[in-house]
This record gives C-alpha cells, structure tokens and sequence, in this order.
C-alpha cells in the first residue's frame, strides 16, 4: 500500500512538470509570436507604402518659374538653386557691397518652383529665384503658361510672393504646421530640379533649427529629401500632404543635405508681402554676437543665457537710450535672451516706435533701458557696416566685417578688415592679395578695425616691408608679401 502511494505521488509530480514544460514552451512561443507582430507593426509604420496619392493631390499646386534676367559678366554664384550658378562661392556675397568692375551684359534663363496659395493665383517662391528677373512667366500643370508680377519679396529671408491673372478655381496648396514637425518623421518634396518638372523625391527630416549663414533670420529645417537646382521655392510637404516648408538651399559639396524654410516663419510674413508688398522689422542698432563659455566666464554671466553688444551703431535707438558696446543683452520686456538669433528675431517682430524694456549686465551689475524701436534699414544698416579705407599706396581697400559676414564665414567682427576693392596692377594685386581676403595682422601686430588697419599702415614708411597675415575663405591662412 506504501508503495502504490509512492507511485501515485511521481506519477503526480512527471504530470506537473510535463505540464509546466509545456506552458512554457507555450510562453515562448507567444512571446516570440507577439514579438514578430510589434516588429512587423512598426517596419509597416516606418514604411509608408508609396507616396502616389499625395503627388497626385499636391502636384497641379506646385507651379515652374522661368526668369530672364539681364546680368553682368559671370551671374550670380551657385548660392542657391541655379543650375548654370559658378564656382566662387563668395562672389556675389562682396559684390552685394562693394560692386563689380564693367562686364558685357547678356541674358540669363534660370528655373525654379513655387505653389499657389489661394485661388486669386498668389504664388509663393524663393526671392532669389527671381530677384533681378526682367520676365517672369509661370507654367502650370496642364502646360498653360502666365507671366507674372512680383507683388512683394523679402530677401533676408529669401521669400518672394508673385501674383498671376489666371481663371479661378485654381488648385491650392494645404498649409501645416512645421512646429510639429520631428526629427525622423518623413517629408515630401515636389519640384522642378535640373528644369524636370514635378519630381518627387522623399526622405526624412534630419534637423531643425539649422543656421546655415544665408541671412540673420536662419532656422532652417534640414531634410535629406532629395533636392536639387531648380527646386528653389517648391514645398515640402508632410505625409498629409500639408507644407511645412519652402525649400530653399543645398550644400554644394554634400549630397542628401537640404535646407527648407519653416512653413511658420514664412507665413506671416506672405501676409504682409500681400499686404503691403514689403516686410517692416523692429531694428535696435547694434551689432552682436553669441557669448562662449569664455566670454560668459569673463563677463561674469550666469546660466546660458545673454547676448554681447559688439558694437553700438551712434544714433540709433540702443545709442540713444544708453546701451554701450561689451553690454551683454539678458533680456527684453522680460523675456530671457538665449542668442543672437533669439534676439534678432524677438526685435525684428516688436512694433515700430514701441518701447522695449532692455536689462544688460554692465561691468557685473544688471541696468535697465527703455529703448524705442525704429525700422530696420537694410541699405542703411549695409552701409554702416563698411566702413572702407582706401589705401593708394598698396592699392587696396578694405572695410570692416559686418554682422551678416561674420555670422556667414563664422567669424567675430573684430577678426580683421575684409579686402573690398584691389586697384588692377598695383602692389597688392601683384603680391596675390584678393578681393575678399580678411586680413588679420600686418607685421606681426594684429588688426581690428579699419582704425586699426590704417594706423598700422601709415607708420610703416616707404620702402619697408608690408607682410600681412591674411584668413582667404575656404582656402586658410597665409601671408601676403610687398613692399610699401
């Protein structure tokens, strides 16, 4: 009987395990079954199956822009999207101040896109598609072509709205909202690159918030969309087929990097192109630059935040009010200044004549200033900051480095005077100094400021040497040998 009892009890104990054996197995299985799913589940909604239907519904709203433009010489540089753009890269950035000598002219045809925002046949494109354009003629997709006229543009944000007298009903782009857009999620671009009318090309959006240097309002979305000359003002769209951006710039040199300007920044400012045919911004009247770790450190500036006044332009409002050059920015009507693009933007949206109240760190105490805001002047502000010396026993003339090109080539505004004009045939010209050259010191002592330049030439005598240690764009450093 003990025995039997024995035997029941193992007999009871291989069916436990067996059965646990089992369900574990059975555990696994799901597990890995489970797995599988979720794993299918989200290649699925990484994937979208195709982009068809979005092409189809978007596509007659994107638009071709021909230009014929008179132009000088060699054109403008390949800056932006124009297939038959040259090789310097900095050419037309100097020519925008200092001119350019006496060149044949001829005509130019250029391409690029748009999309029509509303049913009147507004259009929106990149200003330098068809800045300087003699003609403008825009092509539908059903073939119908119509010249336009420009209604209003903004070149510091490389926008421009044209407008065509077409019948109505015209098909509409759908605007979204690029503040939602992440890092990852997938856009669509329609365009015409290399003048191949509505291609479609898709990726994903790479970065946001990029500064690229094309301009003091820079915040780009970066995509790796594939887009090219010829794309310039077409839309980037999400997969609802909404625009969240303008597609603006390329990187010559690299490939899958593109540049598209939030659908949310450029709207407001379509608005006021539509209304007034120009953008008014809020303008202080200093030249500034972002604080390092060093910089914060030496002035005694806590937390990240701040903004150091290079320079106080005399007359202009910040002048007026009191605010020096080496004042750090902290905040303006209580909100916190970050850097100098926050800065920038948050001036260039206040009303002209409106007072801003301006807290700065002034040799380790915080003062306040009431500032009133006048509008910026672009041609102005350009003139403000070349300040040129002519120098006829070189032969050269520099100026000093403006806010636009030192944020552009990285650069502070007291890293030299950038070379403007050369006389043809003189001793700097034949000692191999450029256009564009920035030079940094000259025999030894180093350069800051068009002052500097001048002072340091003028007690150099005839017949002494005149070595200059000059930074060329893109090339490096080097030192440039003549003797005065």
């Amino acid at each position: 009987m003990k025995w039997k009892i024995q035997t029941i009890g193992f007999k009871n104990r291989l069916v436990s395990q067996i059965l646990m054996l089992t369900l574990g197995v059975c555990f696994v299985l799901h597990f890995f079954a489970v797995s599988a799913v979720q794993s299918k589940s989200y290649e699925t909604a990484m994937v979208p199956a195709n982009f068809t239907e979005l092409a189809e519904d978007v596509s007659p709203a994107v638009v071709n822009v021909r230009t014929v433009k008179t132009i000088k010489g060699g054109g403008p540089v390949f800056r932006h999207f124009s297939p038959w753009g040259k090789d310097d890269p900095f050419r037309e950035f100097f020519e925008r101040f200092f001119g350019e000598g006496h060149q044949r002219e001829f005509k130019e045809r250029s391409l690029g896109s748009g999309f029509i925002i509303d049913t009147q046949g507004y259009i929106v494109t990149n200003n330098h598609v068809i800045e300087d354009a003699d003609e403008i003629v825009i092509k539908l997709k059903n073939e119908k072509e119509y010249k336009a006229e420009i209604k209003g543009r903004d070149p510091n944000t490389d926008l421009a709205l044209l407008k065509i007298e077409a019948p109505p009903n015209l098909p509409v782009v759908k605007m979204g909202d690029s503040d939602q857009l992440k890092v990852g999620q997938w856009v669509v671009a329609i365009g015409s690159p290399f003048g191949l009318e509505y291609t479609v090309t898709a990726g994903i959006v790479s970065a946001k918030g990029r500064v690229i240097g094309s301009g003091p309002y820079d915040d780009f979305i970066q995509t790796d969309a594939s887009i090219n000359p010829g794309n310039s003002g077409g839309p980037l769209l999400n997969l609802r087929g909404e625009v969240v951006g303008i597609n603006t710039a390329i990187v010559a040199s690299g490939q899958g990097i593109g540049f598209a300007i939030p659908i949310n920044l450029a709207q407001g400012i379509i608005e006021e192109l539509k209304r007034t045919g120009q953008v008014t911004r809020g303008w202080l009247g200093v030249a500034i630059q972002d604080l390092d770790p060093e910089l914060a450190e030496y002035y005694g500036v806590k937390g990240d935040h701040g903004v150091l006044i290079a320079r106080v332009f005399p007359g202009d409002p910040a002048d007026q009010a009191g605010i020096k050059a080496k004042d750090i920015i902290l905040s303006v009507n209580g909100q916190k200044i970050k850097d100098s693009r926050d800065l920038t933007s948050f001036i260039a949206n206040l009303e002209i004549g409106q007072k801003a109240k301006i807290k700065v760190l002034r040799n380790g105490k915080e003062k306040k200033f009431t500032v009133t805001i006048t509008k910026r002047e672009d041609e102005k502000l350009a003139g403000k900051s070349w300040e040129s010396e002519d120098t006829g026993d070189l032969g050269i003339q520099v100026s000093n480095i403006n806010p636009e090109m030192a944020q552009r080539f990285n650069l502070s505004e007291t890293d030299g005077v950038v070379v403007s004009d050369i006389e043809s045939g003189s001793k700097a010209d034949i000692a191999g100094l450029r256009k564009g050259d920035i030079i940094r010191e000259i025999n030894h002592q180093s350069i800051s400021s068009v002052d500097d330049f001048r002072d340091i030439v003028n007690a150099i005598d005839q017949g002494e040497g005149v070595n200059m240690f000059v930074q060329r764009i893109n090339a490096g450093f080097l030192v440039i040998r003549m003797t005065k």
